[in-house]
């Protein structure tokens, strides 16, 4: 039973309150961010009390999302995937999260929890059934842009750019009219997230990859769709069948609305997609990566005549020539006390930086393509720099995204939908990495 829900932005300003019980002060907003600021680390804890008070909360999109209950005996995990779920339809209707977006929409947001929640108990989060009743429309954040017309080519015919999907093609509310320049749409997204431990000897220590399927539907009326996968996809100990190129995962589990009369065989998902975002499949691999990793590190750590402690870091993209990664960040823990940076990069749209607070070194690269290999030589002054303190330095930890790339294989081979729609519609799939635990031991 929940007694309040409120939205908090990152500096604690109040963008959204309901009350729903009445049991609980107005104060418990301002209760909840000094306890929060009080402590130490980035990552408060899930479940607070203050007396007899229990906060439970949620971070996305840079936002606090806390509902508040004053039963001992209510379930954290089922408020937990309640506030998951209520950020995610807030995100199908509104397009994006941010604080600018809840400041835009306060009035459908309103309007959503009176219907997702009646005097405490949870109703439904279904876009499917709330779309009856939901009046409001979204406002976007979006700002008008010059850059939007680049796929306009002379007197409003396509240009080859146009054929492919912008990244925030699929951040737009659900609701969109066509009048209000929304399309008949549906975007299939196959994301993974990499862990890897490497040790200082370059020898693969761990791997493990978490990968879903996500469906975003802009379709009004949508019976069925038909997602084919690779024919030689197999689940843990199950034979392979010789189609094509083998792809393996360890766990795999799908969403209760994936029909998988056609998977054994065909390797075909069937589901009738609601409006709006759902993770139709999700699956796990575990140590045994079918390609090398995508980078490799060569680091030398030494100390100069003058006493500072260098470190030349060669640094290998291993990903197909055609591929790149980007936003590539490196993050290199250095020893206590080190005052100054100096460096020399191979290339001028790098930078680095020295962060004093977190005790790190920063090496950003905006765009690292496969088969290259860039390198930094950095020069930090440490006063009293000892072979101790040298043992500081590391793990190098690298966060990044591959676009168009998936580690373990996964392809969609179609993406069929039925009945055929009797207007013009477009159907997207798009394959992104994205790094969760990257580190190299020096």
């Amino acid at each position: 039973m929940i007694s309040q829900i409120f939205i908090l932005s990152s500096k604690g300003d109040h963008l959204i309150y309901k009350d729903f019980r009445g049991d609980v002060g107005s104060d418990v907003q301002n209760i909840f961010y000094e306890k929060v600021i009080a402590l130490t680390g980035d990552q408060p804890p899930i479940v607070m009390s203050h007396k007899g008070i229990y906060f439970i909360h949620i971070r996305q999109g840079g936002l606090y999302w806390v509902a508040t209950t004053t039963t001992p005996d209510s379930s954290p995990f089922a408020v937990i995937e309640f506030l998951n779920r209520f950020a995610a339809l807030l995100k199908d209707y509104c397009g994006s999260l941010s604080e600018k977006t809840v400041q835009l929409n306060f009035a459908l947001i309103y309007e959503l929890l009176d219907e997702v929640v009646d005097y405490g108990y949870i109703q439904t989060t279904s876009s499917d059934v709330l779309k009856n009743f939901i009046q409001t429309e979204a406002i976007s954040s979006r700002p008008f842009s010059l850059f939007d017309l680049s796929n306009v080519g002379l007197f409003g015919a396509e240009t080859q750019q146009s054929k492919v999907a912008p990244s925030s093609a699929a951040t737009r509310p659900i609701q969109c009219s066509r009048e209000q320049g929304g399309k008949s749409e549906i975007f299939v997204d196959v994301i993974e997230r990499l862990s890897v431990v490497i040790g200082s000897n370059g020898v693969l220590m761990k791997a493990d990859v978490e990968g879903e399927v996500r469906v975003k539907c802009y379709m009004p009326s949508c019976s069925e769709i038909r997602i084919g996968m690779n024919e030689e996809f197999s689940i843990g100990k199950a034979q392979l069948r010789g189609y094509g190129a083998a792809v393996h995962v360890d766990e795999c589990s799908f969403h209760q609305s994936v029909r998988l009369d056609e998977f054994d065989s065909n390797r075909i998902l069937r589901l009738c997609p609601s409006q709006g975002e759902q993770t139709v499949m999700q699956y796990q691999l575990s140590d045994n990566l079918p390609s090398v990793p995508p980078f490799r590190l060569f680091p030398t750590i030494e100390r100069d005549n003058g006493g500072r402690l260098l470190m030349y870091l060669k640094l290998r993209c291993d990903l197909p020539p055609k591929s790149a990664a980007i936003f590539v960040c490196a993050t290199i823990p250095v020893p206590k006390g080190s005052l100054s940076l100096s460096q020399e990069l191979s290339s001028p749209d790098q930078s680095a930086e020295l962060k004093l607070q977190s005790r790190s070194i920063q090496w950003q690269i905006p765009r690292f393509p496969g088969g290259t290999q860039l390198s930094a030589l950095f020069k930090l002054e440490v006063p009293g720099l000892s072979s101790a303190s040298m043992l500081e330095v590391g793990p190098f930890v690298l966060s990044f995204e591959l676009p168009k790339v998936t580690i373990t294989g996964l392809q969609i081979r179609f993406l069929r939908i039925s009945p055929v729609q009797p207007s013009p519609s477009q159907r997207w799939v798009r394959y992104t990495t994205l790094s969760d635990s990257y580190a190299i031991r020096l």
